[in-house]
């Protein structure tokens, strides 16, 4: 074992002792059963949606104890950090609603800093502590030697690793170590192993019951190369003191750590902590054919958390998605319901759940339908305003216009329409409400009038534009506007709203008119009954009012969007197409 004093000598003069972070970080005043938890990422890229779903976990069953829920940058593989990944993992769960209680890069808290980076003395102490008590070790073996150390074992098919004869630095004597720390030569320090014949070790997982595991026999790095400026701790050894030191008592992390188990039991056992219970959840899956397969940051776009903020799923939605994985019986409730049910780790599956996106479309397309259209209104304004700038700025002139849209066909007191899952979505569905993003309606040749004759389609147009006066939402014939109607475009309400007394049936009484007139069938059943008299079905001259209006085939109710357009709209897109 090395002299206290040259121990003392590798570590700042000042270096607060253990238990004095002991005393700073004291035991959190927390009900009885409540769970800390933490969400822990490495900024070493962007946060993916496994990841997110792992935080979404962790802090349902912090809350749901009356427990504190925290967000913690383990940050000290410095080589391989993305510049600006630390602050995006605060932005990200907060745009998710999933913000945690303490913690991230400007986050609050009695427990941080929340850095790893900014924790190091943290770390020394601890470090210090250790080699006090000869359970570490500073190991001089240069990267060659390691190298070769690796290949004999690959060559003997051994473990790989730091121990038996391949740890030189294990056995040095106290004298040449202190020998050669004067000297100035690089060193890393390694834990000392208990085992140099390790068995089995056996703990409980939430999620898989009783766990057996090979126990570690390896000396792994604790604290990197002193070569570096400011020598920071591995992964394993410092999350070990940060969960103690926060007061963690429940690790939800990913299924590829649970092979590390093992090692970090020994260290919370070396360091004279409790360790806290583990959660080790299965990786999300994707389907590939027959089989599954891990989802993959480089090959699958769905990977990546800003995939689902551009494509603008509503967070509650994609938060009850993910709860839906961690507990199927919460994916076919309603969103509220889901998000106000607790998430049990009993219910969780120790093998991997499939990300199917058509459910969460579908969860998706629930949720905007529920939503007021005020509610509809400002959550896609805010999405567009930071992913569709020109829809938001459409949606700010046009409010009241917007309204209407997403209102059309949806009679008073009715389910709103589903036909919205994402934000994304919504120029496709309902852009032709506005002439800034409508554009020029098609042109009388297009094979969207359903092949009929450009010209028969230019005189449909041209007859059904001449139906409507100025100051009217719909064709003449149905009558005068309603005294006393709302503005035609504006803030307060969309253009033609309460503009006349028209009913969809004197609307449509108009198409079958102008049908009748061409040789068309007025209504379906004169055309199933004599189809060989009529040139076509009635759909085939509404069809033109319908893409002339909308762009598409397939349209809310026409009365619906002739009224939210207004009378001034209709006629221009009408008009355009008659040429």
């Amino acid at each position: 074992m090395l002299d206290l004093s040259v121990i003392n000598a590798m570590f700042p003069p000042d270096l607060p002792e253990p238990a004095d972070w002991e005393r700073r970080f004291r035991p959190r005043t927390l009900p009885e059963g409540a769970e800390v938890t933490r969400f822990a990422p490495s900024p070493t890229g962007h946060l993916h949606i496994g990841g997110l779903y792992t935080a979404a976990v962790a802090r349902a069953l912090a809350h749901q104890s009356g427990g504190v829920h925290v967000l913690r940058v383990e940050d000290t593989d410095r080589t391989r950090q993305v510049a600006g990944a630390a602050e995006e993992f605060s932005r990200l769960l907060a745009a998710f609603g999933l913000a945690p209680d303490e913690g991230g890069v400007a986050g609050g808290g009695e427990w941080g800093p929340y850095l790893q980076s900014e924790r190091r003395d943290v770390y020394l102490s601890q470090l210090r502590e250790l080699l006090r008590r000869d359970r570490a070790y500073p190991c001089f073996c240069e990267k060659d030697r390691l190298a070769r150390s690796a290949e004999e074992q690959r060559a003997g098919r051994s473990p790989i690793g730091y121990y038996g004869r391949w740890a030189p630095c294990r056995t040095l004597a106290p004298e040449e170590a202190a020998r050669r720390l004067a000297a100035g030569e690089p060193y890393v320090v390694r834990f000392r192993c208990p085992y140099e014949f390790p068995g089995r070790v056996r703990f409980t997982d939430r999620i898989r019951a009783e766990v057996t595991l090979q126990d570690n026999g390896n000396d792994i790095v604790l604290l990197k190369s002193s070569q570096e400026e400011l020598p920071l701790p591995t992964y394993h050894f410092a999350h070990v003191v940060d969960d103690h030191l926060m007061r963690v008592s429940l690790v939800v992390r990913g299924e590829e750590w649970l092979s590390s188990t093992p090692v970090h039991l020994q260290l919370h056992a070396a360091l004279g902590f409790d360790p806290p219970a583990y959660a080790h959840l299965a990786p999300l899956m994707k389907a590939e054919g027959p089989s599954r397969r891990k989802l993959s940051k480089r090959k699958d776009p769905e990977a990546s958390v800003d995939y689902y903020l551009a494509a603008g799923y509503p967070p509650a939605a994609v938060q009850h998605y993910l709860r839906g994985l961690a507990n199927i019986r919460l994916m076919d409730v309603p969103t509220a319901e889901a998000l106000a049910a607790p998430v049990r780790l009993d219910g969780m599956r120790p093998s991997g759940p499939l990300l199917d996106l058509p459910k969460l479309h579908s969860l998706s397309r629930e949720f905007i339908a529920s939503l007021t259209p005020d509610e509809l209104y400002g959550q896609l304004l805010a999405w567009a305003e930071e992913y569709d700038p020109e829809l938001g700025s459409v949606l700010v002139r046009q409010r009241g216009l917007a309204l209407a849209a997403v209102a059309a066909g949806r009679p008073e007191g009715a389910p709103a329409r589903k036909d919205l899952d994402r934000w994304s979505c919504f120029r496709d569905r309902y852009g032709f409400f506005f002439a800034e993003l409508f554009g020029p309606p098609p042109a009388a040749d297009d094979d969207r009038y359903g092949g009929l004759d450009p010209e028969l389609v230019r005189r449909i147009a041209a007859e059904f534009a001449a139906e409507f006066p100025a100051e009217s939402g719909v064709p003449s014939a149905v009558g005068p506007a309603r005294e006393g109607s709302g503005p035609a475009r504006g803030e307060s309400g969309p253009a033609g709203e309460g503009s006349g007394p028209a009913t969809p049936e004197e609307w449509y009484r108009t198409l079958r008119e102008l049908a009748r007139r061409h040789g068309y069938a007025p209504d379906t059943a004169s055309w199933r009954r004599d189809p060989e008299r009529w040139a076509g079905p009635p759909r085939e001259i509404a069809n033109v009012v319908r893409v002339a209006l909308t762009g598409a085939t397939r349209s809310p109710d026409l009365f619906a969007v002739a009224r939210a357009l207004g009378p001034d709209e209709v006629r221009r897109r009408l008009t355009a197409v008659a040429g």
